[in-house]
Order: C-alpha cells, then sequence, then structure tokens
C-alpha cells in the first residue's frame, strides 16, 4: 500500500488517535483489554523469575486464580498461599479462595506472590532454575577411549594423515576455501626486506584476487596486528575489511570497507590502473 492509498483509508489524526491506544499505560498495549482485566505480574516463594503481566479477569474467585497460576508455578492450589502486592512491593492482604479477585481492587501493575507450602514442592531449593544442583553425567577417559568413532580417535587419524592438521584447516575444507596458516612472528622485522620497495602513493596489486589500489602505509605494526612490516591499502572497490585502522589503531584514512592491511610478499606495486569495467576495447569487433 503507498503512501496515498493510506492517506485515503486513515488520516494522520486516525493514526495519532489508534498509536494512544495502543501504547495507553496500564491496558497491555490498550490493545484487546475489557473493562474487567487485570494485567499483574507473579512471583514465587522458590522462584527468582517473576511471570510478566498476565492477565486475570477481576470476575474470577481466587480459587480459579490459583488453578490458573499452577500452570505457570507448578504448585497445587491447596498449597498456595497468595498474597496481594502494590507497585513497592508491599502486601496488601492475602486473598481468600471464596472471594472474587475484583473484591481487592487490584490496579494493572500489582503483584501476586504465590507462597508455596508444598514440602516436597519441585521447585523448592532451586531445583527449577539452579543447573549446578543438577547431577552432570561424567565419564572417565578410558570409557571414552574405548568408545568408536570418538572426537580423540578422529583427531588422531587426522594428524596421522597431515601432522600440520588442525581444526580451522579441516572447516576451512569443508567450505572449500584455502587454509591460510595463522603467523607466529617474534621477529619485529619480519618482511623488512620485501617492504622497502613499496612506498606510500604507490598503485599496486593484492593477491590473492588481484585486486587494486593505492598504498597508504607502509611500515611495522601496532597493537592488533602481528610483529612485522605491513602494508597499508586503500583499494578501489569495496573489498577490504576496515576503514584504514585496526582494532582501534589508526594506519590511515579511507571509507569503511576500502581498507586492508596486508603482508608486503602479497603486494605487488606498479603499473596498475584502476579498471573501468564500462571501458570499451576499440580493437574488439
Amino acid at each position: 500500500m503507498s503512501r496515498a492509498d493510506l492517506d485515503k483509508f486513515m488520516s494522520q489524526a486516525d493514526v495519532d488517535q489508534l498509536k494512544a491506544y495502543v501504547s495507553a499505560p496500564g491496558k497491555a498495549g490498550g490493545a484487546a483489554q475489557g473493562d474487567s482485566t487485570v494485567l499483574l505480574a507473579v512471583s514465587h516463594s522458590n522462584l527468582k523469575a517473576q511471570f510478566m503481566e498476565i492477565r486475570f479477569d477481576r470476575h474470577m474467585t481466587i480459587r480459579r486464580v490459583k488453578e490458573r497460576l499452577q500452570s505457570h508455578t507448578g504448585t497445587s492450589p491447596d498449597q498456595m498461599t497468595l498474597q496481594l502486592k502494590d507497585w513497592d512491593n508491599k502486601v496488601l492482604c492475602v486473598l481468600e479462595d471464596q472471594q472474587k479477585l475484583g473484591y481487592y481492587s487490584p490496579e494493572d501493575g500489582f503483584l501476586l506472590h504465590v507462597v508455596d507450602h508444598d514440602e516436597f514442592s519441585m521447585s523448592k531449593g532451586g531445583w527449577l532454575e539452579d543447573t549446578s544442583l543438577v547431577e552432570k553425567y561424567q565419564i572417565s577417559d578410558e570409557d571414552y577411549y574405548k568408545r568408536d568413532n570418538n572426537y580423540r580417535k578422529w583427531k588422531e587419524g587426522k594428524l596421522a594423515e597431515d601432522p600440520e592438521w588442525c581444526l580451522e584447516k579441516e572447516m576451512a575444507k569443508k567450505r572449500g576455501v584455502e587454509y591460510v596458516k595463522k603467523e607466529n612472528v617474534s621477529d619485529p622485522e619480519y618482511m623488512a626486506e620485501d617492504a622497502a620497495n613499496i612506498s606510500i602513493g604507490q598503485r599496486c596489486e593484492v593477491q590473492p584476487g588481484g585486486k587494486r589500489g593505492e598504498v597508504k602505509f607502509v611500515g611495522k605494526a601496532g597493537e592488533g596486528l602481528p610483529m612485522g612490516w605491513w602494508i597499508g591499502v586503500q583499494y578501489d572497490e569495496p573489498v577490504g575489511k576496515n576503514d584504514g585502522s585496526v582494532k582501534g589503531v589508526r594506519y590511515f584514512e579511507c571509507m569503511e570497507g576500502y581498507g586492508g592491511m596486508i603482508r608486503p610478499d602479497k603486494v605487488t606495486v606498479g603499473d596498475f590502473p584502476e579498471i573501468d569495467e564500462f571501458a570499451s576495447d576499440e580493437d574488439e569487433i
């Protein structure tokens, strides 16, 4: 529906009125809430979590309210005491089974607090919330290794095939991309000779991919990059990974997605003009 069609269907004044109704305070967004209903939060004596904004009818008996809360809390109505609390968490009264909810004049946002008297309640002692209380399955290293097709045996098989195998290499293989081993450089002059022939302002081509651009930085790495020399390139197209900064360290300025920091051996400088995708070849027939 276009804006013009919407204006014909509903005026701005109508939109404003609808918005005011939907966002009306204390009415579950204002929509579809009758005058006899009230929205109450629910808390439980054995639970840390609260059940927010459950809708109740003021004509419901407290017994019926308890029966409904059983599905939320797991506490039997016969083992439940209900307290009504105000917005400041102050107890106003204890609710009696034979009375109707409206008798206690609850307001939207008040709190129904469930006191669970069941000595054998599943929620007692944090059993429904504290996962540290649940016994975890454990297996000894010896029994684990006896299992067929376990991860350790699979890893040993991979290392037997390729001594330089690692999980990252395996994932790269599954993705169908080339695995590039992470550098473990301790020499601050790493690739200094390769960088010596590269100057700021030169045109260049970066491998892999033949990406072209201009050299914007030549120097040693700061924080965020491994040791050694790096070349900062501003690409002609948005094929980079940054805007000339890496992990908060600024090396040069360019638009986001046009910058990259590359090792010198991947950069070739020379006559690499910007490629015009729409240029025509006059010699082509």
